[in-house]
């Protein structure tokens, strides 16, 4: 052997000693014992939670409400969320907004500031000494916190908390994605699964999940409706007695997205197709839903001031409402997300839009391996929901499936028809719950309470 291969096998042998330490450092560094048993040591379980968006800060807020029923130890939060999770008494590392950015080519205007949340947020993890750190969502953030955490943890050679992540990241919907699932077991433990398919998916990728259920069901017990159909029938006569609208009008209820990036770009869209639909109804009032994000209620109450017809305006922070304006619209034109199992709950038909940055658009066309991208349309592997998607999001294209939508009875029976199919999909199986028993708690468990099944799996994990 020669000077350079005895080089090369040397350094062959010193990159596979590395590997090596690092796992075995690894494995060292994540506590063994169960949450309860850490808790119980401490006398108080301590949860480091992160939500970048409207979404996770609901799924957040719930989830450390139903925590706080099962422990039977004090709970203390510390980590980043929004309004709702504030309620909780979550005291927001900085504002969530500050993190909330989708898709690829959107994030690069923001790495710097997203580089320095991150480094604090890391620093804020580390000195709080959570038994447990949940992330909801917001994978691009989410995943890199929870890695360089992690990666902290073991180059202090301090024991690493538990790490669930709550909403499995989609990467079933993408060519080659699901290869890209066994590399999270390196800082992820457990994935708590809001579609019933994804739990198999992490297993069989080497990472341990749960389907818990999707958590916009829980609408259903905050709102108190006990129909087995899995339907919120809202209050729609008040709804329109609240705000003057003449009982023959026809009312469209328009979601344009929770980000400020998605809204700026979805909203001017769904004014221009009003524009074209006003005159093809005797009397059109549309209701548009804001996002519990300040920044989005600013941009669209400057910017329905213009626009070609009646405007209602309705705070997505209130269910009751939001539900009371589903019953009284006769369709939804929605930006694609969460949003659309809302509307599968109030049994309102309506057309799913999407439209990104161009560069996006195309890494989406290319690499998707599903065909659709409403969350109904995957379930039921059925184009039951129109989309108008990317170039194909036009005013035009648009105003024509709301104004098929409103006058076709046969569709919009079909939608309503397949809304019970996608629910019965998304809700959570009983034998989780009733495998509570054994828990010291005496709390009922509706069937839809995903977030219950979520503290019940962190407690006993």
């Amino acid at each position: 052997m020669n000077k350079l291969q005895r080089g090369v096998f040397w350094n062959l042998f010193s990159r596979k000693d590395v590997e090596l330490n690092y796992l075995l450092r690894r494995s060292f560094s994540i506590s063994s014992h169960p949450v309860r048993d850490l808790a119980s040591k401490d006398g108080e379980l301590r949860v480091f939670i992160v939500a970048g968006e409207v979404s996770g800060d609901i799924i957040g807020s719930r989830f450390m409400d139903s925590l706080r029923k099962l422990s039977p130890f004090p709970v203390r939060f510390a980590g980043v969320g929004g309004y709702l999770m504030s309620k909780q008494g979550l005291n927001s590392l900085f504002p969530m907004e500050d993190i909330s950015v989708m898709g690829i080519w959107e994030l690069l205007p923001h790495l710097n500031n997203f580089r320095v949340k991150l480094k604090q947020t890391v620093q804020a993890a580390l000195s709080f000494q959570p038994h447990v750190v949940l992330t909801v969502d917001s994978k691009g953030f989410s995943f890199r916190f929870l890695k360089y955490l992690r990666a902290k943890c073991i180059e202090q050679g301090i024991i690493s908390p538990k790490h669930f992540h709550y909403v499995s990241p989609s990467f079933w919907a993408w060519k080659g994605g699901e290869a890209r699932i066994k590399g999270l077991s390196e800082f992820i433990d457990h994935v708590l699964c809001i579609l019933p398919f994804e739990a198999e998916i992490c297993k069989l990728n080497g990472i341990a999940a749960t389907f818990v259920g999707h958590p916009t069901l829980e609408d259903m017990i905050e709102l108190k409706e006990k129909g087995a159909s899995g339907e919120i029938q809202g209050n729609g006569e008040e709804f329109r007695s609240e705000h003057g609208i003449a009982s023959g009008s026809t009312v469209i209820s328009l979601l344009p997205g929770s980000r400020v990036q998605e809204v700026t770009r979805m909203l001017p869209i769904f004014s221009n197709t009003m524009e074209l639909l006003k005159d093809a109804f005797g009397e059109l009032v549309t209701v548009v839903h804001i996002a519990p994000n300040q920044y989005v209620k600013d941009y669209i109450s400057k910017a329905v001031c213009k626009w070609p017809v009646p405007v209602v305006m309705v705070s997505g922070g209130s269910p009751s409402m939001k539900y009371k304006s589903f019953s009284a619209s006769r369709v939804a034109l929605c930006t694609s997300g969460t949003v659309a199992v809302e509307l599968q709950l109030a049994r309102l038909p309506c057309v799913v839009a999407y439209r990104a940055h161009l560069l996006t658009e195309w890494v989406i066309r290319y690499k998707a391996k599903v065909p659709y991208i409403s969350l109904p349309n995957i379930l039921l592997k059925s184009a039951t929901i129109p989309e108008a998607l990317f170039q194909g999001c036009t005013p035009s294209k648009l105003a024509s499936l709301v104004r098929e939508l409103v006058h076709n009875e046969n569709l919009r029976e079909q939608q309503i028809a397949a809304a019970a199919k996608v629910i019965e999909l998304l809700s959570p199986g009983k034998g989780l719950i009733n495998n509570s028993t054994h828990l010291e708690t005496s709390h009922a468990f509706p069937n839809s309470m995903s977030s219950m099944v979520a503290a019940l799996t962190v407690l006993q994990s």
